[in-house]
């Protein structure tokens, strides 16, 4: 079986089930980190004025020197922060930048924030550390101005994953697409991005610890938004993409007060707020995390090894995330769409055919997924009324097939398909505008179907990334998808006329309405429209009222 990088970055660490990642030689493992770890490197100050100036940008905090890659320039691992999050700056909002007239090498991909990764004696693939507060810039080597940016938020569980993921790399798109800036963006992870800590003895000095991690990512907007143009970017056309906790963290910064100066669109790719903790939540994860710690205040968590807070980070599973915390974010992120708070933002989502079938791929099969689902729901449930409950048992009774297909079916739409369609009609219903896709295509890797994450070679043009797809999906189609992405940050439309699309063909993508609820089907070889009414992605009356519940 081939190793499997994301295994290590996605959703794995989230679900905190899997304590080895299969492999099929040492080797093969040991490879694949030097290719990972050949990235890094120290970017140093560059004193002695002996640089290509061809390749300096000067920016707010210091002039960057990138490196040129088959036409593509690229920056790599460019502080967006003043100070990084070390030390007594732990648990503390990002530090902006101040004006800096040195000369540094942007050669190598900062660090990746710490993460518990689940490689047996293996050791990291990321070099990790908590100075991770880093952006990547990747453009044509071609003197051209004013061009759209597209700026990519990882996803990974707000647990795992980084920009040095090669499949994040944005070269191959920049090649096809020359007129398009990307850049890529860190933010803390875990209960050092996500920790509410303010009702502790010594917690008013650290109001903002339950949402770093999207602070941070403000943080490097607001870094984009005045350093851009540099690059030849157009700052006032910015368009957020991201997959699973970067497609949530893109719906989410909509909600943020003063954020939409930063970007004007967003792609979010199988996520949504599904994931945000309301406030009762948070706190009684903290007070988990010091009991398990032996801890009392902030100043005794300050003392604490990022190894052992790690670990009994693993033991949250999907539980850290965001906070509703009423200030930075909304008590309701739903409420706030159909208020209209977002309205003004351009919405590209969606999500895919068979989501859950990676989880139950990453958690070794069938028997150990429907073990560790059936605890999930078990546990789950008890929030849920008689009635609701039985609607449930019914949806599940209807579902046929294997043991585990009820299962999977069911977290789809908790997860998935209800989330998507309660922010859809939210945002529709307040004047915004929302475009919605359905992906169905298929891997050939046993029990991964068109699970999560199946699309992201095709959308960042690494056909030679197989590792869930099995196979290169067709290579017109991929590039009809990546067409339709950049048509959308381009114009606000992600529709194709014949004259510009890959395969020829005229693809009209229409606005999701109230009425029609018409998506664009991603399917391989038959890119078409259709109601959901036709496609029943949701079951809108027993399954929609679960997104009243934090994540189930």
């Amino acid at each position: 079986m081939k190793f499997h990088k994301r295994l290590l970055s996605l959703f794995l660490a989230a679900l905190t089930v899997l304590s080895l990642v299969v492999c099929s030689s040492a080797k093969e493992l040991e490879e694949l980190k030097a290719e990972i770890r050949a990235q890094y490197g120290e970017n140093k100050q560059i004193t002695d004025g002996n640089y290509d100036k061809s390749l300096a940008i000067k920016c707010i905090n210091g002039t960057f020197v990138g490196k040129k890659n088959d036409g593509v320039i690229e920056y790599k691992g460019i502080p967006f922060v003043g100070k990084q999050p070390v030390g007594n700056l732990r648990w503390k909002a990002p530090v902006d930048v101040v004006p800096d007239d040195g000369v540094y090498e942007a050669y190598y991909f900062g660090k990746s924030c710490p993460q518990k990764e689940h490689i047996s004696e293996g050791g990291s693939l990321y070099v990790q550390g908590e100075d991770c507060l880093y952006l990547n810039v990747w453009e044509a080597d071609d003197g051209v101005k004013n061009k759209p940016v597209m700026v990519w938020i990882h996803g990974g569980g707000w647990v795992a994953s980084g920009t040095s993921d090669p499949t994040y790399d944005c070269r191959n798109l920049v090649k096809e697409n020359p007129d398009v800036i990307f850049v890529s963006i860190t933010y803390r992870l875990g209960f050092l991005g996500f920790l509410h800590l303010s009702h502790l003895p010594d917690g008013k000095d650290y109001p903002d610890a339950q949402n770093l991690a999207i602070m941070d990512q403000m943080m490097a907007l607001k870094w984009i938004h005045e350093n851009i143009a540099a690059f030849g970017g157009d700052p006032d056309n910015v368009t957020l993409f991201g997959e699973s906790a970067g497609g949530e963290s893109v719906t989410t910064l909509p909600l943020v007060e003063g954020s939409h100066k930063y970007f004007k669109r967003v792609i979010a790719q199988s996520g949504t707020p599904v994931l945000t903790r309301t406030i009762e939540q948070s706190i009684d994860d903290t007070n988990e995390l010091m009991d398990m710690l032996g801890c009392k205040t902030v100043a005794d968590l300050q003392k604490i090894d990022i190894e052992k807070l790690l670990a009994a980070t693993a033991s949250f599973g999907m539980r850290i995330g965001p906070e509703k915390d009423g200030k930075y974010l909304p008590l309701d992120p739903y409420e706030a769409y159909a208020n209209g708070a977002a309205k003004d933002i351009e919405i590209l989502q969606g999500c895919n055919k068979d989501e859950l079938y990676y989880f139950m791929f990453v958690i070794g099969g069938p028997e150990p997924f429907v073990e560790y689902i059936s605890k999930r729901w078990a546990k789950n449930s008890t929030m849920l009324t008689d009635g609701e409950k039985a609607l449930v048992e019914s949806f599940c009774k209807d579902i046929k097939g294997e043991s585990y297909e009820p299962f999977c079916r069911l977290y789809d739409q908790i997860w998935f398909f209800a989330p998507l369609f309660r922010l859809t009609e939210n945002h529709v219903k307040a004047g915004g505008k929302s475009y919605n896709y359905y992906f169905t295509v298929e891997s050939s890797v046993p029990l991964m179907k068109s699970g999560h994450a199946v699309e992201l070679p095709s959308v960042f043009n690494h056909p030679e990334d197989t590792e869930f797809t099995g196979r290169a999906f067709d290579e017109t189609f991929s590039k009809v998808i990546r067409k339709m992405w950049i048509q959308f940050a381009k114009t606000g439309n992600p529709s194709l006329s014949a004259e510009i699309s890959p395969d020829g063909k005229a693809h009209e993508w229409p606005l999701y309405n109230l009425e029609d609820k018409e998506i664009m089907v991603l399917d391989e070889f038959n890119i078409h429209t259709e109601k959901e009414s036709e496609l029943k992605l949701l079951d809108w009356e027993r399954c929609y009222f679960l997104t009243k519940y934090f994540c189930l």
